[in-house]
């Protein structure tokens, strides 16, 4: 059982201590959701309407309440908190949704036949979609906690994510 000694033994002290100040706490929690989208121009069978049956990965870090009596001590965030946030700003506007270019074919007629045509400013790919929702999210996050990162899967083997 080899331990650190002198100048060595100091070094190992400040680098373990380092590491843990620097560590941090990470929850996450999944959604699934129901969406269409067709990209524009695109030069493959993606630029037809098509659906995906979408599993979004939303993690959220900060340091858990220490504050005796607090119904939330020990947590980062209630896990039904991080739930109805992104139910109201990502799910509720996206679900069964129909995703479109601004300038896709017939976007303008189909955004006044059916209620849930979301048309956008960039080509709605899981990328885009996956910046869209970390953009959505970040804002409405408080402090002390932040979103660390959001992952999109767009098939069981295909995702997109952001990290802070």
């Amino acid at each position: 059982n080899h331990k650190p000694r002198g100048a060595l033994k100091e070094m190992y002290y400040i680098c373990r201590e380092q590491t843990h100040c620097m560590s941090q706490l990470h929850i996450t929690r999944e959604f699934r959701f129901e969406g269409a989208h067709a990209l524009t121009d695109y030069d493959g069978k993606c630029r037809h309407i098509h659906g995906h049956s979408y599993r979004l990965m939303v993690t959220i870090t900060g340091e858990p309440s220490a504050i005796p009596g607090d119904p939330k001590s020990g947590m980062i965030m209630d896990f039904n908190d991080l739930k109805k946030i992104v139910s109201r700003y990502v799910l509720d506007p996206l679900d069964h949704s129909l995703m479109l270019r601004k300038d896709a074919p017939l976007c303008t007629e189909l955004a006044e036949q059916y209620d849930n045509i979301k048309v956008f400013d960039f080509q709605p790919t899981c990328e885009q979609l996956t910046l869209h929702i970390a953009r959505i999210l970040d804002p409405v996050i408080t402090a002390p906690n932040r979103l660390h990162s959001v992952r999109l899967y767009e098939t069981p083997t295909s995702f997109a994510e952001w990290v802070k």
